[in-house]
C-alpha cells in the first residue's frame, strides 16, 4: 500500500498486491488500501529522533529502527507487559560495553 507518490511507480510489476490511494484527490483509504500504519510508525520514528535522540548515526540506525520497531508493535500493550516482553527478548543475549579509560588526575 502506498501513496500515489510519482517514486513508487512501477511498484505493481513487482508486487501483485500493490494498491494505491490518492492523497491529492483527498482519498485516504480505499478498502483495505491505506498508508495509515506507515504514517504511525514514521510518526513515532520521527517524535523519537527529534525529541531524546537528536541524533542517529548510519552505524546504529539498525539498532534505533529495532527499538521503534518494538515500540509501534507492542504500542497497545501495557507497561508492565511491555517490560515483560523485552525482558524475555533478552534472555541468552549477552551487551559489552567498552569504557575508555578516563585521566583522573587533576
Amino acid at each position: 500500500m502506498t501513496d500515489s507518490h510519482r517514486g513508487y511507480i512501477g511498484l505493481a510489476k513487482k508486487f501483485a498486491a500493490h494498491q494505491t490511494v490518492n492523497h491529492m484527490a483527498h482519498e485516504y483509504a480505499r478498502g483495505p488500501a491505506h498508508v495509515n500504519t506507515a504514517e504511525g510508525y514514521f510518526s513515532l520514528l520521527k517524535r523519537g529522533i527529534n525529541g531524546p535522540f537528536h541524533h542517529v548515526s548510519k552505524q546504529h540506525l539498525h539498532r534505533y529502527l529495532a527499538e521503534f520497531d518494538f515500540r509501534y508493535n507492542t504500542r497497545k500493550a501495557t507497561d508492565s507487559e511491555r517490560t515483560m516482553l523485552a525482558v524475555r527478548q533478552v534472555d541468552g543475549k549477552q551487551l559489552q560495553y567498552w569504557i575508555k579509560p578516563c585521566d583522573l588526575s587533576l
